[in-house]
């Protein structure tokens, strides 16, 4: 049945249900939303139905229509079985083509649920206004499961408040109109499996005035320093800006907080009136003076009762809060340690607890539970944005998080913290770089340094502190999902690129922290998660991600550790266990979450390598530990981890966490050491005296010295690995046939963690892709992503293929994912270059298997994910800047061949580690006696320690053997050569030049 029909139908079907609530006589009969007997089918936006959401993969309810006998109308309900890890839920929604629906005639929404007596509170939202119900208004309300079997719940609209975590438009005129409803949507309870039935959701009872109109205050509170005078702006506002058609009366009095009345303010009372007629938006102010004592004092609040008569009064009454002064933790001029000292001292362990817990900003639908449950840090996980996604709703709505923080005893700020892993990347329009595999190829340490310079200048803009980034893995199988987010396969690669931490953070003492341009970085994840074995994961269907990795003691500090015994060096200030496990070889532990491992978190991290920030545990991952819900708690605190990440469990981690300390089962003084921790890095990060996002630099977000930097990047991570008969560089005269599917498309060129967790094809974010880029660089360019377009005629063709974004272990070889080209690319790549000279670029997170189609290709180039700048992949194709790029990882004949890497006893790849050929560079003459030559030089600069001399001479080495085993490259050559460039890494260059010259004599 259509909704209209429905609609237009309810007063008979009202008579015939049999569960139907009587209804006072003067009241409509109500009429129904959801019956749940098919007239409603499950479907998305554009059409009408009904459909499910949530966080991630596995967060989405599962639903369907049961017959059931007890049904309170009709004989069919709505069931469903969820097990929510973030968020999920489901939602009817309005067709988008259909108009909007008039609610305003009805006092609320109800619904009949069958409880389960659970204490879970499930969240409903309605959806006012806008162009469809994914672009309205929301409001929200919940209920609580305390009952047993079907019981109708009531829901007034006067219940309902505006959503002040999320709006799909940004908002609209904050007034919940109720003329142009859109449908409504159910958030399940998070953290257990659970089940639900619903049904007969339906409108009732006569409308309530007062929702007609709303009284507001500017700010929810009003901190002031002692002495001065609050002033609260209340302001009313009607449906459709209409002037009042009655009197609204507001009666206030300064109530009972923690000030003292007469000591601390003056109480104050009154009434304020707004006739019938006054305009909607007109403000009235309520002063209210505060005294001064000259007492030093923790913060104080005044909450300010209003009593709104004729309209729909504020979700909480505003409440001032005298700051706190005076007292030792807040004199700048004193050591950190010393601050840090003294407001530790004066803290609770209610409030300690808090400082330890780290919510997802989507979960605190009650801004409130900020000052309540004395939050110390809230985070953005991928595409957990504001709208509109601009810098400047950013910025505002973390200042509004860390007002609420100014409601607490000592005013502990906020850290906030997201993931700006290639850029500011959760932002749209900010400045996207190569993921790290393209920041490893360019061997720039210095270029690393200016990236991570860009994306700290952009997040700090926005009012954020700290980035979980830069990921310190060490990527030793290409078949991971997350091998992108890796600099290389080699520790001392890796090691080199950790410059990005001083880009990140300045120096490693920590005193450029208060910079506006600076972030609290973050070394991850702790430790060997990129040695994870194939098929060892056991979290969904991932197949290495989260896995274990097993190692000797001596593996696992040459490979693994190294990074992070750098970053310390470099004074990281936060570090990131993994989820996966760790199988050290003769420590009789067997495989143990790193999350668990105290010998690796205490014993190596904080006390061997002196590591002295805090750590942060990744997302949701204490739940992975064994035991129940304290279990994780006292494992995870015991083990070393500082702060948890519990995105939508904060209350119960809280509550968890001060009963296990009250019941001697973890130690006061560690939790007194991991309070130590995190407030020493936000007194250095300056928030204590700037808590508020400083956007002097907000202009500079996406601006093109910000964008030329990521340019470079993108140039210089291009790596030439065929270029038959010097194919490229291009030349402008030369007529170019352009194809293939990632040849016009940023979201691919950009891949996972941009804009959201998973990233997206498409026209996602603002920048250039590879074809506007060779557009741009004058060429004479003809397009056909499916080389349909005719092929004749051409001097070149350039067939820009590879891989769709993922992240982490959706993007698992084996969990929907293989390392071949697609069916659409290898057709491509068949037809160009059957007709013409063909250059092939991968633009991929990891080494593509090209098989026997390599022999008919002329060039081919790894162009890993280079961001938003395609202008720098353009710029080498056509040689604006040479190519200069050395493969990061192995390139492999075959996936039978993985793993694979530098260093291994069998090693025959594709590519061997570090092979890069070069354009615009002469290669040196000479053969095996000028590389004799070479190698005596190159151990000179090593003994004198010139480096630039050192890294010279091995790169001169390392042209001449290309330029002979080009083609022709065999296992006797590769080992070597490979070899090689990790002796580079490591500052032996005499050592590099004698393997360079024996993969010479090999070639």
């Amino acid at each position: 049945m259509r909704r209209t029909a429905l609609l237009a139908s309810a007063a008979l079907l009202a008579g015939l249900l049999p569960w139907a609530t009587a209804h006072a006589a003067d009241e409509p009969a109500p009429v129904p939303v959801d019956r749940f007997e098919g007239e409603v089918p499950f479907a998305s936006q554009p059409a009408e139905g009904l459909f499910t959401w949530g966080g991630d993969a596995d967060d989405p309810p599962a639903l369907r229509l049961t017959d059931r006998a007890d049904a309170p109308e009709g004989g069919k309900v709505l069931t469903g079985t969820y097990d929510i890890s973030g968020y999920g839920g489901f939602t009817h929604d309005f067709a988008a083509t259909a108009p909007a629906h008039d609610w305003s005639a009805h006092r609320g929404i109800r619904l009949w649920w069958d409880g389960r007596n659970n204490g879970k509170k499930t969240v409903f939202e309605i959806k006012d206004g806008g162009a469809h119900g994914e672009a309205s208004e929301l409001w929200t309300t919940s209920f609580t499961d305390d009952f047993t079997g079907w019981k109708q719940v009531e829901l007034p609209f006067s219940d309902f408040t505006y959503r002040t975590d999320y709006q799909p438009v940004g908002g609209i005129d904050h007034v919940l109109g109720l003329t142009e409803m859109w449908g409504y949507a159910v958030t399940l309870p998070a953290g257990a499996k659970g089940d639900f039935a619903l049904d007969d959701v339906e409108l009732y009872g006569t409308p309530d005035p007062s929702l007609n109109a709303a009284v507001t205050t500017d700010a929810p509170l009003y901190p002031v320093e002692e002495g001065a005078t609050a002033r609260v702006k209340v302001t009313v506002a009607t449906t459709g800006a209409q002037p009042l058609t009655a009197p609204v009366t507001v009666v206030y009095v300064t109530a009972d907080g923690t000030a003292d009345p007469g000591g601390d303010y003056t109480p104050v009372s009154g009434t304020l009136t707004f006739p019938a007629g006054t305009a909607s938006g007109t403000a009235r102010t309520v002063e209210v003076p505060t005294r001064r004592d000259r007492t030093a004092e923790p913060a104080e609040t005044i909450p300010l009762k209003l009593t709104v008569t004729g309209a729909k009064a504020p979700a909480e009454p505003p409440q001032i809060v005298v700051d706190a002064h005076g007292l030792p933790y807040l004199d700048k001029r004193l050591p950190v340690r010393k601050r840090v000292k003294d407001l530790l001292s004066r803290m609770s362990l209610a409030e300690k607890a808090g400082q330890m817990t780290q919510a997802e900003r989507g979960a605190v639908t009650r801004q409130s539970d900020i000052a309540d449950y004395a939050l110390g840090s809230l985070l953005s996980g991928g595409g957990s944005t504001p709208t509109p996604n601009t810098p400047d709703a950013w910025a505002r709505m973390i200042d509004g998080f860390q007002l609420r923080a100014r409601a607490t005893r000592f005013q502990i700020p906020l850290i906030y913290g997201v993931d700006a892993v290639h850029g500011h990347n959760n932002l749209s329009g900010a400045t996207v770089m190569p993921h790290n595999i393209g920041i490893g190829a360019t061997r720039d340490p210095r270029l690393a340094q200016r990236t991570g310079s860009v994306t700290a200048a952009e997040v700090r803009a926005t009012g954020i502190p700290w980035d979980f980034a830069p990921c310190l893995c060490v990527s030793r199988d290409e078949r991971w999902g997350r091998s992108y987010e890796s600099f290389g396969e080699d520790p001392a690669l890796v090691q080199s690129m950790e410059t990005v931490v001083q880009g990140l953070q300045g120096r490693a003492d920590g005193r450029d922290l208060k910079r506006d341009d600076k972030v609290l970085a973050t070394a991850k994840h702790f430790v060997a998660d990129g040695g994870t074995a194939y098929g060892s994961s056991t979290t969904g269907t991932y197949t290495i991600d989260q896995g274990v990795t097993h190692v000797t003691r001596e593996e696992l500090a040459d490979v693994h550790l190294a990074p992070y015994r750098t970053a310390v060096d470099r004074g990281i200030g936060t570090v990131m266990p993994s989820y996966s496990s760790l199988d050290i070889a003769g420590d009789g532990k067997g495989a143990v979450k790193l999350h668990a491992r105290g010998d690796m978190i205490n014993g190596v991290l904080k006390d061997r390598l002196g590591f002295d920030g805090f750590v942060i545990s990744d997302w949701n991952a204490i739940d992975q530990l064994p035991g129940d819900y304290a279990a994780h708690v006292r494992t995870s605190v015991g083990a070393g981890v500082d702060m948890m990440m519990v995105p939508y469990t904060y209350k119960e981690f809280t509550t968890t966490l001060t009963d296990e300390v009250r019941a001697g089962r973890i130690s006061e003084a560690r939790v007194d050491d991991a309070v130590s921790r995190i407030l020493t890095q936000k007194f250095r990060l300056g928030l204590f005296e700037h808590p508020y996002a400083d956007t002097t630099g907000a202009a500079r977000i996406g601006s093109p010295a910000h964008r030329e930097v990521a340019r470079r990047a993108a140039a210089e991570s291009q790596v030439l690995l065929k270029n038959a008969g010097g194919l490229l560089p291009l030349r402008k005269t030369q007529k170019v046939y352009v194809a293939g599917s990632n040849a016009d498309d940023i979201g691919n060129q950009s891949g996972g963690w941009t804009l959201t967790w998973q990233g997206a094809s498409g026209n996602t974010v603002p920048g250039t892709t590879v074809l506007q880029g060779l557009r741009a660089a004058g060429g004479d360019v003809t397009y056909s992503k499916d080389a349909s377009a005719p092929t004749g005629g051409y001097d070149a063709g350039v067939v820009v293929v590879g891989e769709t974004p993922y992240a982490e272990g959706v993007g698992d070889v084996g969990n929907g994912h293989d390392l071949r080209l697609s069916a659409a690319d290898r057709a491509a790549v068949d037809k160009v270059c059957a007709a013409m000279k063909c250059a092939v670029l991968i633009v991929s997170g990891r080494p593509q298997i090209l098989g026997d189609r390599l022999d008919r290709i002329d060039a081919l180039v790894a162009s890993w994910l280079p961001g938003t700048e395609g202008e720098g992949v353009a710029d080498v194709l056509y040689g604006r800047r040479p190519f200069t790029g050395q493969l990061p990882v192995t390139w492999p004949k075959s996936e039978a061949q993985l793993p694979i890497n530098v260093g291994d006893a069998s090693y025959d790849p594709q590519y061997p580690y570090g092979w890069g050929l070069t354009t615009l560079t002469p290669v040196p003459e000479g053969g095996t006696a000028a590389l004799r030559g070479l190698a005596v030089r190159a151990a000179a600069a090593e003994r004198h320690g010139d480096d630039r001399t050192g890294r010279t001479l091995v790169d001169t080495a390392r042209l001449l053997v290309q330029r002979k085993a080009d083609g022709h490259l065999t296992q006797a050559v590769a080992k070597p050569f490979a070899d090689a460039d990790h002796l580079l890494l490591t500052g032996r260059y005499g050592k590099a030049v004698e393997k360079l010259a024996e993969a010479y004599r090999a070639a």
